[in-house]
């Protein structure tokens, strides 16, 4: 018996026993499912961060209260501890950085409420920006114009808004020198955000920009800002561009020789390197939940495999009686095993990518398929075929031909 014969027999016995063969393969299709989608989701997110991140650029370090590197509890309080950073810090940093190509700052407040006419909108980010966010950010607008250095200096009212806020806001509209209220208070629109879609179900469009010191009159310094700082590329500028920020900090915080410092610095490939620790944790643990499911698809290909044997005994030294050995038989019943595991593979594929990109599609989950996932699915469930159908096989191609022509079930 050649292997597409025992191919096809094998998919007959698929068909003549729907139910179970659904039954047997559930197990093998809920494993690849899970892989293929976990697989998915972290691959998408990685490159969302990725995008996120980089797209500061690598040569961008961030001065901020609170570090992301945090493991404990006590880091988490001695960081809560610090004092915030303060606008004039945000200055001398500016002022003394000479290797610094861009300074900015930013702060956030989370919970705005913007109105225009008779529309609003509600939980919006309100950022407070200087200038140099914009370059460092590489906002892209679609209308309008960026902060300049005289909307700082004035305390402008002026805004910068997100797609959201021109899409449901000033719909029909030109927004360009349109009033509207942040928080009871009047800007005048000058530009429009690219529209950038929906992370994890939450819009990342549902913003307004205004200046640095318009956010802190109008919200006062209720929170520590984030300092950014842009190098002359990477290598030893970029090396010179930290060591003056944190000296210039170091001493404005009055930070004693040999102690720690009062702030975190920290740049984009730390950032990027804290991400790929957290993501692999994650994948490494929903792969070993994922091939549990696996393992108990095995478990039930292989009893099922059983089953048949046991029914087609006599099959079984019919074929032997008419010249079938040992080898010819058990090459049979293992490529029924690998079948049946594959097609419950190939069915976990396309389940596992159906449903992350409804995931997607309901709540903006970040997803890319990765050919070598779908390929690492499907050959996985052909090697649980392989290894759960082995004893099955063997057990079929050692029976006695004439013992087996007398079984009767």
């Amino acid at each position: 018996m050649n292997t597409s014969e025992a191919v096809r027999i094998a998919l007959l016995s698929l068909w003549a026993n729907k139910l179970r063969s659904v039954l047997t393969l559930l197990g093998v299709v809920i494993g690849v499912a899970a892989v293929i989608a976990v697989v998915t989701f972290v691959n998408g997110i990685n490159a969302y961060v990725a995008e996120r991140i980089f797209r500061l650029g690598a040569d961008v370090f961030v001065v901020s209260k609170m570090s992301p590197v945090i493991t404990s509890a006590d880091q988490l309080l001695q960081a809560e501890k610090r004092k915030d950073i303060t606008i004039d810090e945000f200055r001398a940093v500016e002022e003394g950085c000479k290797h610094c190509q861009y300074v900015a700052a930013s702060v956030t407040w989370p919970n705005g409420k913007v109105k225009y006419a008779q529309q609003s909108s509600s939980d919006t980010f309100i950022r407070g920006w200087t200038p140099g966010m914009a370059p460092i950010y590489d906002l892209e607008l679609t209308a309008g114009r960026a902060l300049t250095q005289s909307d700082m200096d004035t305390g402008a009212p002026v805004a910068i808004v997100g797609a959201d806020i021109a899409e449901k806001l000033l719909a029909g509209v030109d927004p360009i020198d349109k009033e509207i209220r942040v928080d009871g208070r009047l800007y005048n629109v000058i530009g429009v955000g690219k529209k950038e879609g929906k992370t994890l179900g939450q819009s990342r469009d549902n913003w307004v920009v205004i200046p640095m010191s318009a956010w802190l009159r109008q919200y006062g310094a209720r929170q520590s800002i984030t300092i950014l700082a842009k190098g002359y590329g990477l290598g030893p500028s970029m090396d010179i561009a930290m060591d003056e920020a944190r000296v210039i900090m170091r001493s404005r915080r009055h930070d004693l020789p040999g102690k720690n410092d009062s702030f975190a610095l920290e740049t984009n490939q730390s950032f990027m390197g804290i991400w790929s620790s957290i993501s692999s944790s994650f994948f490494i643990a929903m792969i070993a939940i994922a091939s549990i499911s696996l393992v108990v698809g095995g478990i039930v290909i292989m009893n099922i495999m059983l089953v048949s044997v046991t029914e087609r005994t006599r099959e079984i030294g019919i074929r032997k009686a008419m010249g079938a050995r040992r080898s010819d038989v058990l090459r049979q019943f293992l490529m029924e095993s690998v079948t049946l595991a594959s097609v419950g593979g190939l069915i976990g594929v396309a389940v596992g990518i159906g449903v992350a990109k409804v995931v997607t599609l309901l709540v903006g989950m970040p997803s890319v398929i990765a050919l070598w996932s779908v390929l690492i699915g499907f050959g996985v469930a052909a090697a649980v075929g392989i290894f759960f159908g082995v004893y099955p096989a063997q057990r079929a191609a050692k029976l006695d031909p004439i013992a087996a022509l007398r079984f009767e079930l």
